[in-house]
């Protein structure tokens, strides 16, 4: 669990090897990191399916826009009717309307999930970020 006095937290899930043996809500191969992590902004979970895997129902969001990042292996990917092969590297934003459902090609699939409010950036990093002059052991 998160210390809120901190300006940061840490989580270590363990090896993606062993994310299969994680288990919430009889779903296996899944972390979410929202309680974990204390996240304010936005919600996110790694996610493991084994091959020929896939979830087991389609769905949308009333709010959430979802950003999905294939962190390893293959597989397909639905949304709103279409269906189109994903692979390490692949990155799909869907709209909270937007109806969706993934599946594990031959050697499985790792990605990430990352949901937020759809619309409500204000600002990129550019626009945010702040260089201050403190320096760390390696600068």
């Amino acid at each position: 669990m998160a210390d809120q006095k901190k300006n940061y937290s840490v989580f270590n899930m363990g090896s993606f090897a062993d994310l299969e043996k994680k288990e919430i809500n009889g779903k296996k191969g899944k972390v979410f990191l929202g309680q974990e992590l204390g996240l304010t902004g936005c919600e996110a979970s790694i996610n493991s399916t084994p091959a020929g895997g896939f979830t087991p129902f389609v769905h949308s969001h009333k709010m959430n826009e979802e950003l999905y990042i294939v962190i390893k292996g293959s597989g397909f990917f639905y949304v709103d009717g279409e269906e189109f092969p994903i692979r390490e590297g692949s990155m799909i934003r869907v709209a909270p309307a937007g109806e969706r459902a993934i599946k594990a090609g031959d050697e499985g699939l790792s990605y990430a999930c990352v949901q937020v409010q759809q619309g409500s950036l204000k600002q990129a990093t550019k626009e945010d970020g702040v260089i201050t002059e403190t320096k760390t052991s390696w600068m």
